[in-house]
């Protein structure tokens, strides 16, 4: 098993991105598991429950991304964080994806803790990984293509070794380290912003990690710290 490292640049840091990461070895993904299904479910439920009478997009969490997108001049209309769009699929929508139990599993988290939350196939990620701001000339495949789109310089992305995007900001995950059923080894991440604090952060990533070797086994290792 290849080590993999995690650094947030002072950049990102000094743009107000809060990360964490871990790394879970030899966990046995599925399509699904009842007994997560049923803690899913009830989740749901409360989380409906949580936001009745409430406007989502006024949670300071989700406010915090918007920020940060404007701060680098990037439209949020055009580049929506991805536990905003969690959320607008489900309160709005009444809808919550099902892809594989590891996605499901980080996606149920991201919903209720408003933030960002990601996972990849460490196996497929080219040498250690570093959050911080694009030249310009990374690779960037984004989920469900097999061809390059352009960076632009300037935002804040997780980029590997090897300078490709695993994550481009906390908008878009990529096709080459998706988390698949023959995923055995996770690279986790999960992202706040200036309007969350360091504790918050420190406990989601627990909390998924937790979930992820209940239901999936595996061993967990936690990279960086707040």
């Amino acid at each position: 098993m290849k080590d993999i490292s995690f650094t947030v640049s002072d950049e990102a840091s000094e743009l107000g991105v809060k990360a964490l990461a871990a790394r879970i070895i030899n966990v046995r993904n599925a399509v699904s598991n009842p007994e997560f299904e049923t803690y899913k479910n009830s989740e749901l439920e409360n989380i409906k429950k949580q936001w009745i009478g409430k406007k989502y997009k006024e949670d300071p969490i989700l406010v915090g991304f918007r920020d940060l997108h404007q701060k680098i001049g990037r439209s949020n209309r055009d580049y929506v964080a991805s536990p905003e769009v969690l959320r607008r699929l489900f309160l709005d929508r009444d809808r919550f994806s099902t892809i594989n139990l590891i996605v499901d599993i980080y996606n149920l988290v991201s919903l209720r803790s408003g933030l960002a939350l990601g996972a990849h196939d460490a196996s497929k990620i080219q040498g250690n990984i570093t959050l911080r701001f694009t030249k310009g000339d990374e690779i960037f495949i984004p989920l469900s293509s097999m061809e390059p789109m352009k960076i632009f310089p300037g935002e804040y992305g997780y980029v590997d070794d090897a300078n490709n995007i695993i994550c481009r900001m906390e908008v878009l995950q990529v096709e080459p380290t998706k988390v698949n059923i023959d995923t055995t080894d996770l690279f986790v991440i999960v992202e706040g912003n200036a309007n969350v604090n360091n504790a918050e952060v420190r406990k989601v990533i627990g909390e998924v990690s937790s979930l992820i070797t209940k239901f999936c086994g595996g061993k967990c290792s936690f990279l960086n710290s707040l």
